[in-house]
């Protein structure tokens, strides 16, 4: 019988991606996530079959333990970028991120994978960071021989950066950013994705690898690289911190005050500390040429998802070249 890997996120953003390239491996994928019904889109991965979603919530042990029951791996994609309702930093991060490692571990799993991000640290100032460093920990004490991935900003066609500030762009003649002189060396989700099958595959060795790709620029050079692609003018107005932090106060409060009603999804208090922090890879750190992986390049794959968002979408470059001819 083919092999099982549960991967807790699997309809998510990364998580669509590693469930696609174990598919296409022969494993049998088990997609656990909290709605199901919303994740039926992931069936064609396969053949009839191969890839079924089934319920699971990482802050509850029942749940999890049915879906790693009888897996061979598990790779767990769950994470948050702002708390809402139940889903807070520590219930997820760590929590969860100890509880999926934890019973992997008594279930027997071999292979286990778990999804953190660059700029992890037990010291930060910053929740998001703080939870993802004490989520490595735990996963560390429970399963000592996980893949412990941590990318940089990922990108591709789901993604919530260039889709979000592209959107932005419809709006006004004025793109804000916070922290524009802030590194950010961008990976694309399909090669996060080649990692974390090697992890389940059991063809990466045991360890942290943080992963960024061939790009490294600051936010304000990824804006401008996004409107190039886009072809629209803006001018690119960096966000004080000591403002952006207002900014992230207000909004978190009016979150508070309408119990959560309304989620404050522009920018909170803690997403402003992380852009203090440059987000590339630390030097000295595996990655992915240990992982015999060449990235690829933010060139390469923009100009296929980021199209819509051009005045003339589809047709732009029909335009242009129509505009170039003589009469």
């Amino acid at each position: 019988m083919s092999k099982l890997v549960t991967i807790f996120g699997g309809s998510g953003f990364v998580g669509r991606y590693v469930a696609r390239r174990m598919a296409k491996q022969g494993w049998r994928v088990r997609v656990a996530v909290r709605r199901p019904n919303e994740a039926l889109f992931v069936r064609p991965y396969g053949v009839v079959g191969q890839v079924e979603p089934v319920l699971a919530n990482l802050r509850d042990d029942a749940s999890v333990a049915a879906a790693i029951k009888g897996a061979d791996a598990v790779v767990n994609c769950v994470g948050i970028l702002s708390e809402r309702g139940r889903n807070r930093f520590d219930a997820v991060q760590v929590d969860g991120a100890g509880r999926v490692a934890r019973l992997a571990a008594a279930e027997g799993v071999a292979q286990l994978v778990h999804l953190s991000a660059i700029g992890a640290s037990a010291d930060s100032l910053s929740d998001y960071a703080r939870t993802k460093a004490e989520g490595e920990a735990a996963v560390l004490e429970a399963f000592p021989n996980a893949v412990i991935l941590r990318p940089s900003i990922i990108f591709g066609t789901e993604d919530q950066f260039f889709n979000r500030f592209a959107g932005m762009t419809r709006f006004g003649p004025i793109l804000p950013v916070v922290g524009a002189d802030t590194m950010f060396q961008p990976v694309y989700v399909d090669d996060v994705a080649a990692a974390a099958s090697a992890g389940a595959l059991g063809d990466a060795a045991p360890g942290v690898y943080e992963l960024g790709g061939p790009d490294v620029e600051t936010f304000r050079a990824l804006m401008q690289r996004m409107l190039q692609v886009i072809r629209r003018r803006r001018l690119i107005i960096n966000v004080p911190f000591w403002i952006a932090g207002m900014m992230g106060w207000g909004l978190d409060l009016v979150q508070t005050l309408s119990g959560g009603l309304l989620h404050n999804g522009m920018l909170t208090r803690d997403q402003a500390r992380q852009l203090r922090q440059d987000n590339v890879v630390a030097p000295g750190m595996r990655g992915f040429a240990d992982l015999a992986i060449t990235p690829m390049h933010m060139g390469a794959v923009l100009d296929e998802y980021l199209w819509p968002y051009r005045p003339g979408g589809q047709y732009a470059e029909i335009k242009e070249s129509a505009g170039n001819l003589r009469v």
